[in-house]
Parts: C-alpha cells; sequence; structure tokens
C-alpha cells in the first residue's frame, strides 16, 4: 500500500500541472486492488477544502470528485463508509463538507450527538445546536 497526499489526488482529478500531472497518472495507473493507494481522512478533508477555496469548484464538482475517488477499486480510503455517508448529506444538503464528515464520524464513534454552535451544520448535517 502507498499513502497519497493530497496534492498527488489533486492532480489526478484535476490534470492541471503539465509536469506532475502525467507523473501522477503513471502513478495512479501503478496501484492496484492488490497494490492500493491509501487515502486519510485529514487528505479526503484537505482534498475538498482546496476544491473549494482554490478552484472555486461547486458542490456537485466536489461531490462527483469524491464518488470517484470512493469507487475507485485502487484507493483504501480510511473510513471509507463514514466518509460516503457524509458525501451523500454534503449532496443533499447546504452543510459543509467538514460539518458533515464531523457528523457522521461521531455518529460512527457512538456518540448520541455532535453539539455545535453553527446553524446550518445543525438543520442540514445533524448536529444539535446550542442555544
Amino acid at each position: 500500500m502507498t499513502g497519497l497526499d493530497t496534492n498527488v489526488l489533486l492532480r489526478f482529478f484535476l490534470n492541471d500541472d503539465p509536469m506532475q500531472s502525467p507523473k501522477t497518472r503513471r502513478i495512479m495507473n501503478s496501484l492496484s486492488a492488490a497494490n492500493p493507494g491509501w487515502i486519510s481522512l485529514a487528505t479526503v478533508l484537505e482534498f475538498v477544502w482546496v476544491l473549494k477555496t482554490r478552484n472555486r469548484s461547486e458542490r456537485v464538482a466536489i461531490a462527483t470528485a469524491l464518488d470517484r475517488m470512493l469507487s475507485q477499486d485502487a484507493f483504501v480510503i480510511e473510513q471509507a463508509a463514514v466518509v460516503a455517508r457524509a458525501v451523500r448529506c454534503f449532496r443533499a444538503s447546504k452543510a459543509d463538507f467538514a460539518d458533515c464528515l464531523i457528523a457522521e464520524s461521531a455518529k460512527q464513534a457512538g456518540c448520541s450527538r455532535t453539539l455545535t454552535f453553527d446553524e446550518v451544520a445543525a438543520r442540514d448535517a445533524g448536529m444539535q445546536l446550542i442555544v
């Protein structure tokens, strides 16, 4: 298994760098279910943050990229089921992806609730608003 940093994933998904993107494609083509690339939760969050802030990607494009990532047999994503549920929450709501991931991670950990001061996270990601 080979760990993959955010910038490697970005070059692969965006294909936006004439020097780094071809190298990334070669690396990604060498990965397989038997020899996968490992993607941490931190990498997933940073990936979404870069798409949103630097690339100004729309929610649909971000969710589609995450779905593509989740569907790759050559990737092992830390807590993939939690990430998949967070993508569904993100796709169906106005909550930030990070809020969806926080709420889903808390559920997975057995938390009965996740407290927040963020009204959108409470309304759309299933957290409990502190009033």
